[in-house]
């Protein structure tokens, strides 16, 4: 892969471009922000229930600090990257030839590649539906286990899985590249450079093995194709549609994976879920007393001069986020070659040195124990398979028998837009999860009320 093709501008649907101050890169990142579904996220769930008075995070404040950090990553790794390919080299031949026009090529395009890892750190949750994984959950089991299972045999096997299996990430994909009735063709109309730094999961949801989530809907494999096409991206299993990831979406999943597990730890201590020692002390152990010595002595004088408790923790947070910033971008450097091969396997967090790694171990287990299975997580996520549950069950039965006097009224709730396009019983189920996954969660929760007759 070249940098050239993998930051390329081509827009799906839209040939045409429009005089503009701003790169096109900017343009996509304007566009994420000011889009109706990159507002909702301010009223969907994160991890615990949207809290009124308590401040903690929900899926627009965590996307906005993903994207801080992924614009962090990106810029270390810029500078590095056209540092170390400068040194080692031989006076002269192709090989200094070709390391000079990589450097060049990466330095001279740093605010590009800031902007789309900035842009799709922004975009990497909108497909997910109201009450955070849960609600993922409860679409599939509704068509896996639920009344939805009896249309299987309407449709292919490649569109059922993709039912039987939801992924916020292909809803997401699919959310930003479809054309909705009477919206233009092409969706937000993105470059090829950030819809293929989007995709984690290069490949559709079919066939894809033992790996549990993937980035592709049946309905969206031609803009797929053709964004991987345009970006230069090798196809490197040809049977089950597999292809390389593009570079920078390594940096977009180590924004979140960096944010979530320190982000949803500091919010549990303001909750009281966790006490502050522990939260701090699962903080501290990544940081080594012999290689950070300088840390504990700064983390000291901090602590004589700040006694509240919030603060010590935003500035251990801060600290410890800016240390992972650094070695996920030694990381992507020391994997160059592999990564613009395409041969790269696993994430950059998945390669932390022995410390940060086992540190990292023991803050997941922590958080798995005392956080994600604490009562009031449990109670939302059990909210979300009532009301969703109930949601899709109300009005698949409608589009499946819409002529019905209640279906009718019920079908006049659903937005214009969300109109199937396309003929068959899979594109007619895909409009209703559209529209129940766009809700946010206060909506969907006013909505299933509505229905059931509840003040």
């Amino acid at each position: 892969m070249n940098w050239n093709d993998l930051l390329s501008t081509h827009r799906y649907a839209s040939p045409h471009k429009s005089a503009d101050i701003r790169s096109s890169f900017q343009r996509d990142y304007d566009r994420i922000i000011f889009s109706s579904a990159f507002r909702r996220l301010q009223n969907k769930t994160q991890v615990f229930p949207l809290p009124g008075s308590q401040m903690v995070h929900n899926r627009l404040t965590h996307s906005l600090e993903v994207a801080s950090v992924g614009r962090s990553i990106a810029c270390r790794t810029v500078q590095k990257l056209a540092k170390t390919m400068q040194v080692g080299l031989s006076p002269g031949g192709d090989e200094l030839r070709l390391l000079r026009s990589a450097r060049n090529d990466v330095r001279d395009r740093q605010s590009d590649i800031e902007t789309i890892v900035s842009t799709v750190c922004l975009a990497h949750d909108l497909g997910n539906p109201p009450f955070g994984h849960s609600g993922e959950d409860t679409i599939s089991s509704f068509f896996k286990d639920g009344k939805g299972k009896e249309l299987q045999s309407t449709m292919l096997p490649e569109q059922w899985s993709d039912l039987t299996s939801f992924e916020g990430n292909a809803n997401a994909f699919h959310l930003l590249t479809c054309q909705f009735n009477g919206r233009r063709p092409g969706g937000l109309s993105l470059t090829a450079a950030t819809l293929g730094s989007l995709i984690k999961y290069p490949y559709p949801s079919y066939d894809k093995g033992d790996r549990k989530k993937y980035n592709v809907f049946y309905s969206d494999l031609e803009v797929f194709e053709e964004t991987m096409r345009e970006c230069g991206i090798p196809k490197i299993d040809e049977e089950h549609c597999v292809y390389a990831r593009h570079p920078l979406s390594y940096m977009m999943e180590a924004s979140d994976d960096i944010c979530y597990l320190i982000l949803d730890m500091e919010d549990a201590q303001k909750r009281g879920i966790i006490s502050t020692e522990a939260a701090e002390q699962a903080f501290l152990s990544f940081f080594n007393p012999h290689k950070d010595a300088s840390f504990f002595k700064h983390k000291e004088e901090v602590y004589r001069e700040v006694s509240d408790v919030n603060e010590r923790m935003a500035f251990l947070r801060a600290t410890l986020i800016n240390k992972l910033v650094n070695l996920a971008s030694d990381i992507f450097v020391a994997h160059y070659e592999e990564i613009m091969e395409g041969t790269f396997k696993d994430s950059l967090i998945a390669y932390l040195p022995e410390h940060e790694e086992n540190a990292l171990k023991q803050c997941r287990k922590q958080s798995v124990k005392d956080i994600y299975r604490h009562h009031s997580v449990v109670k939302i996520e059990l909210t979300g398979f009532n009301v969703i549950g109930t949601l899709l069950e109300e009005f698949v039965g409608a589009v499946l028998e819409p002529d019905k006097a209640y279906n009718k009224k019920l079908l006049s709730l659903m937005p214009e837009q969300f109109t199937p396009l396309r003929e068959g019983m899979y594109y007619k189920i895909q409009s209703v999860i559209d529209f129940i996954s766009n809700m946010t969660d206060l909506y969907a929760v006013q909505l299933y009320k509505d229905l059931r007759g509840i003040d």
